[in-house]
C-alpha cells in the first residue's frame, strides 16, 4: 500500500515542477523561434496551464483506465471554481472584467452544456472527442483573433513579464522543454498507476478517484498561482485563469483521451458530477456577471463556493461509504 501511496505523492510533485518548466522552455523557445507573445499565451501557456491535467488523462485512457481520465477533467473544472477560486475571493475581493463575462463565461457554459449532450447516451466516442478538440481550435483561434482586434494587449504584456523575470538562452529553453516534457510523462505514469493501484486496494472506483485525489493533485499549480495572486493584489488573474483552465479541461483533457480510447460513462457522472460542474459553472455566472455589486467576486461569495466544494466532496464520501 505504501508504494502507490508514495508513488502518488511523488508523481504529484514532480507534476507540478516538471510542468512549470515544460511552460517556460517552451514559451522561451517559442519566443526565439520569433513566435509572437500573443500566440504563446494563448498556445503555449494556455495547453501549458493545462499539461498536468491532459497527460495524466492521457496515460489513463492509454492504460485503459479512460473513467480515471474523465474524473480527473470534471473534477479539475469542480475544483477550480469552488475550491480555488472561493478561496481566492476568500483572501481578496476579485474584480471581474466586463469582457470575461461577456465573451469567455457563455462560451464556457455552452461547452459544459455540450459536455453534458455528449454524456447523454453513456459513451464518449472518438467522434464526439474529435468535435471538443476542432471546437478547442476554432476557440483558440477566435481568442487570438480577438485579441489581435482589441487594442488592450494584456495577455501579450503579462507573457512579456513572465519571460523578462525568467529570461532562457536557445539551448537552456530547448535543454527545459525536452527535460519538462519526459519528467511530466514519466510523474503522470507515475500517478495514474498509484491512483489506480490505491482505487483497487480500497475497493474505490476510478472515477471517483479522479475526481477526489487525481483532480486535487492536478489543479495544486492553479491553487498556487491563484492564491499569491490574490495576497499580491491581482486577485482578477485567477477568474481569467480558472474560466481558461475549464475551457481547456473540458475540450482538450477529455478530446484527448476519448481519441486515444472510447470512454464508457458511468450513469452517476450525469446525473452528479456533470450536474455540479454545470450548477457551480452557471452559479459563477451569475456571481460575476451581479446585479447588487457587479464586477466582484466577494468575500461571501467566496465562501459560497467553498461551502459548495465541502458539500460536493461529503456527496462523493457518501457515495463511496454509504
Amino acid at each position: 500500500m505504501w508504494m502507490p501511496l508514495l508513488a502518488v505523492l511523488i508523481g504529484f510533485a514532480l507534476l507540478m515542477w516538471s510542468a512549470d518548466k515544460f511552460v517556460e522552455g517552451a514559451a522561451a523557445a517559442a519566443r526565439h523561434l520569433g513566435v509572437s507573445t500573443l500566440l504563446i499565451g494563448v498556445v503555449v501557456v494556455g495547453f501549458g496551464t493545462s499539461a498536468p491535467e491532459m497527460v495524466v488523462s492521457a496515460f489513463a485512457a492509454l492504460d485503459g483506465k479512460p473513467a480515471l481520465a474523465l474524473g480527473n477533467a470534471y473534477g479539475s473544472n469542480i475544483i477550480n471554481i469552488t475550491l480555488i477560486l472561493g478561496l481566492s475571493a476568500v483572501f481578496a475581493t476579485i474584480a471581474v472584467h466586463s469582457s470575461i463575462v461577456r465573451k469567455e463565461m457563455p462560451i464556457l457554459l455552452g461547452v459544459t452544456l455540450l459536455a453534458g449532450w455528449q454524456l447523454w447516451d453513456g459513451i464518449i466516442s472518438r467522434n464526439d472527442a474529435l468535435v471538443l478538440v476542432l471546437l478547442l481550435f476554432g476557440i483558440m483561434g477566435w481568442m487570438v483573433y480577438a485579441a489581435k482586434r482589441g487594442k488592450q494587449d494584456a495577455l501579450s504584456s503579462e507573457v512579456e513579464e513572465e519571460m523578462a523575470e525568467h529570461p532562457l538562452t536557445p539551448k537552456a529553453a530547448t535543454l527545459w522543454l525536452v527535460v519538462g516534457l519526459l519528467l511530466l510523462m514519466a510523474s503522470s505514469k507515475m500517478l495514474v498507476w498509484g491512483a489506480v493501484s490505491i482505487a483497487q486496494t480500497f475497493g474505490v472506483s476510478e472515477l471517483i478517484i479522479g475526481l477526489t485525489i487525481v483532480a486535487f493533485g492536478t489543479s495544486l499549480p492553479e491553487l498556487a498561482a491563484s492564491i499569491a495572486a490574490a495576497r499580491k493584489g491581482e486577485a482578477d488573474l485567477a477568474l481569467g485563469n480558472v474560466v481558461g483552465s475549464n475551457l481547456f479541461n473540458t475540450l482538450a483533457v477529455v478530446g484527448v483521451a476519448g481519441l486515444i480510447s472510447p470512454i464508457q460513462v458511468a450513469p452517476e457522472v450525469l446525473g452528479r458530477d456533470w450536474g455540479v460542474m454545470l450548477a457551480v459553472t452557471l452559479g459563477l455566472f451569475i456571481m460575476a456577471y451581479g446585479f447588487r455589486k457587479p464586477g466582484h467576486l466577494t468575500h461571501w461569495e467566496g465562501g459560497v463556493l467553498l461551502s459548495a466544494y465541502v458539500a460536493y466532496t461529503g456527496w462523493l464520501l457518501y457515495s463511496v461509504l454509504g
